[in-house]
């Protein structure tokens, strides 16, 4: 990995060294740009489409069962018998398989605050509290100050996984790799002409969205499904399928093995707990989100199965009711280490769940105004959230070759933002230049990259039948 170092010989005496964890806003952009077209000389851009396993690269099944670790164990069979589907689904559960794999290719020093698990189902519509729709990231369980190449790289080699699951081309595969690498410089670019108010304020709206595509058709399905989205309010549209009455008491409905109550809720002094809990992460909201929380009281609590990485961590859903029984769900989420953390360095957040919180808050546009932190049993760390609010799912798996370059194209928007929004571009934007080498290279690393997942993914298989790891198959989700 690169360092400061390699900007200051290169940078003019005149200059402040730019420090690439925590960039300078004293040097001048010219200055900075500069610097980054140096860093070529170092760093080829060529050389970010190279992906070749080390020779003692770590095996990918002892590094996932590493991260089991902390996790249900009744639960793990779930999260292997999803990632084992597709060797799409193995790469959305295997983001610490891929840390590892990034921490040794080359890059150029500049760390950017990332969102370290970035594919393109992290990405998806939701409502603003001014329940405007805009299209922006959505998971930031990894989320770490680190090179910004690792983000782009995961981001790209997931668009030739889904584009291989959907059964388009390679040339298909290759282009919406190289799309979302465009988009990325291009963007990139606009944002460090912004001033840091108007990169800060930046959304990418739905007119914004709708704007990426030409097909009048897709254009007024995603409008329909924005206009439902904005109308539905989450926690009405969840309670019905989540709750129920009984013993004239209003609790979360069991749903077994996703949704279910543990037996520890029945011991003694549990709801003083949670009591406490709930006191300890009211802490962590602003005054004016305090007196919003303080008008619901907690009816109900259950552990919720959720994604494919995050499957077998502690994860809950509260069911809250306001005095005229309206409900709310909030989503209490363990938060471990990142798994960026063995390569990048560890977080200055002693607190993991404060350590999501802030890299959400830093890199997302518009976010979620119930998120805090607080620390649960068996001292877990835990962020809050709402359970969802409005959210638009992509459907991926539907994707023709256009629609899933276009989407590539706002994918790579919406990183380049995120990454742009509280750091300084100008290193980065120097680096890509206006030349297509950068997306040349991307859709060339996404390609070898897939293929290296291939064979993780038939590595699972391999383990799942010779019985080394157990599975539990869901008949329908």
């Amino acid at each position: 990995m690169q360092d400061s170092s390699i900007i200051a010989a290169k940078l003019p005496e005149r200059t402040e060294v730019p420090e690439t964890r925590r960039p300078s806003h004293s040097v001048p952009a010219d200055d900075l740009v500069a610097a980054g077209k140096r860093l070529r000389d170092t760093v080829p851009r060529a050389s970010q489409g190279i992906w070749k396993p080390a020779r003692d690269r770590p095996n990918p099944i002892e590094l996932m069962q590493a991260s089991d670790a902390g996790r249900l164990p009744e639960l793990i069979p779930i999260r292997y018998g999803r990632m084992l589907q597709t060797p799409f689904t193995f790469f959305r559960g295997s983001a610490n398989v891929m840390a590892a794999d990034l921490a040794g290719t080359p890059t150029t020093g500049i760390h950017v605050q990332a969102c370290g698990d970035c594919h393109l189902l992290n990405f998806g519509g939701f409502a603003t509290p001014e329940r405007n729709i805009v299209f922006d990231i959505n998971d930031f369980d990894e989320t770490l100050p680190a090179p910004w190449e690792w983000d782009v790289k995961r981001l790209v080699a997931s668009f030739v996984l889904a584009a291989r699951s959907n059964g388009l081309s390679e040339a298909a595969a290759r282009g919406a790799a190289a799309a979302c690498a465009r988009s990325y410089r291009e963007r990139l670019r606009e944002v460090a002409e912004m001033s840091p108010l108007e990169a800060w304020y930046a959304k990418i709206g739905l007119e914004d969205f709708l704007g990426q595509s030409d097909d009048q058709a897709v254009r007024k399905r995603i409008r329909r499904r924005a206009e439902k989205a904005k109308e539905d309010q989450a926690s009405d549209v969840d309670y019905p399928k989540l709750a129920e009455m009984v013993g004239g008491q209003i609790v979360i409905r069991d749903q077994p093995p996703l949704i279910f109550h543990l037996e520890a809720q029945r011991e003694e002094g549990f709801r003083a707990f949670l009591d406490r809990a709930l006191a300890d992460y009211r802490q962590t909201l602003p005054d004016d989100r305090r007196a919003l929380l303080d008008r619901y009281r907690l009816v109900d609590t259950a552990i919720k199965v959720v994604g494919i990485g995050s499957v077998g961590r502690y994860c809950a859903i509260g069911l809250f009711m306001s005095a005229a029984n309206q409900p709310l769900f909030l989503q209490f989420k363990q938060a471990a280490a990142s798994v960026l953390e063995p390569y990048a360095g560890k977080s200055l957040y002693p607190h993991s769940g404060q350590r999501v919180v802030m890299g959400q808050r830093l890199m997302q546009s518009s976010s979620d105004i119930f998120l805090g932190w607080v620390t649960g049993k068996e001292g877990r760390h835990v962020y809050v959230r709402q359970l969802r609010d409005a959210k638009i799912k992509p459907l991926v798996e539907t994707f023709d070759r256009g629609l899933l370059e276009t989407y590539a194209g706002a994918c790579g928007w919406a990183l380049a933002r995120a990454h742009g929004r509280a750091s300084h571009p100008w290193l980065v934007t120097g680096y890509l230049g206006t030349s297509d080498a950068f997306e040349e290279a991307m859709g060339k690393f996404a390609i070898a990259y897939a293929d290296q997942t291939e064979r993780d993914h038939a590595a699972l298989k391999a383990a799942v039948k010779a019985g080394t790891i157990k599975v539990h198959i869901e008949e329908d989700r």
